[in-house]
């Protein structure tokens, strides 16, 4: 049975290939479907999608493109990420409230480079934006910048000195809750999944009252499978799933040259994501749509 990567990144957030060069790359590594799930952004889904279709309709091995997002928010003061899958990304409930999140995003860039500035550092949004065209700018593209520029060594300096929460220059954006997130993907007529669970180092009381929380909100999944995961893990992580009837994802978190060592399908070797996942999502979204 072919695997599946249900989690990836493009130069449309924070990863480094773009999203034709993604598709090619998951057609190569023999992937039946793939989706684009970048940060809070939707830019890349149209190349992605109509690149798959163009090699369709030449006659070229393609794949199925997932069309999805990533949202970041938060839960108890705690990061939380929601993915989105198979959004109507065109549709006006969602393209008018993902607009006014992004703009706060703008926002909170415009002050983050002012506040770099004072450290003697010459950067400004526009100057990102010129680096970076047609990127959602997010720290990773703010330590690419510092390392290029030579104000640090490596990237790990640049969260170090400048970028890291407890920095005097970084700036905290607004972020939605996980449950308006939920809401959002749904308004969309997408499947809203608990992206990586065990990443947010939750007690098992705390994660078990959010699974529970965001399932009355509708969730509909979470990421049983992932590259960093143990096998403890995964058993963790099919019991809550059994246990709120939620549809099993997974995937590699991919970011190109953005995560070293990370690969597409596989993750860091040992991560398999079956196709057969897809047969029940399909399902789920079917039944929902009648």
């Amino acid at each position: 049975m072919n695997s599946i990567d249900l989690h990836t990144h493009t130069c449309k957030s924070d990863g480094s290939y773009t999203p034709t060069e993604l598709v090619d790359y998951a057609i190569e590594k023999g992937l039946s479907a793939v989706a684009i799930t970048d940060h809070d952004s939707i830019e890349g889904l149209d190349e992605a999608l109509s690149h798959a279709k163009a090699l369709r309709e030449k006659g070229l091995p393609s794949i199925e493109v997932i069309p999805g997002i990533e949202f970041s928010t938060k839960y108890e003061q705690q990061d939380v990420h929601i993915v989105g899958l198979y959004i109507a990304y065109d549709s006006p409930v969602f393209l008018e409230p993902l607009n006014a999140f992004v703009n706060s995003r703008t926002n909170r860039n415009i002050k983050m480079c002012e506040n770099l500035q004072s450290a003697d550092i010459d950067i400004t949004y526009e100057k990102l934006q010129a680096r970076f065209p047609d990127a959602v700018i997010t720290r990773a593209h703010y330590a690419s910048y510092l390392l290029e520029q030579g104000y640090v060594k490596s990237r790990q300096d640049a969260f170090a000195k400048y970028l890291g929460d407890h920095t005097k220059y970084f700036v905290p954006r607004e972020k939605v809750t996980p449950a308006q997130a939920v809401s959002l993907i749904l308004q969309a007529g997408g499947v809203p999944i608990l992206a990586h669970p065990p990443l947010y180092h939750m007690g098992q009381e705390q994660l078990d009252a959010l699974t529970a929380s965001l399932k009355e909100d509708g969730l509909m999944g979470i990421e049983a499978f992932y590259s960093t995961y143990s096998n403890q893990d995964v058993r963790d992580m099919l019991h809550l799933a059994k246990k709120y009837d939620l549809l099993l994802s997974g995937g590699s978190d991919f970011h190109g040259a953005n995560k070293p060592g990370l690969d597409l399908g596989c993750g860091y070797g040992k991560l398999y994501v079956p196709e057969d996942l897809l047969t029940d999502i399909k399902k789920r979204l079917a039944a929902a749509a009648r």
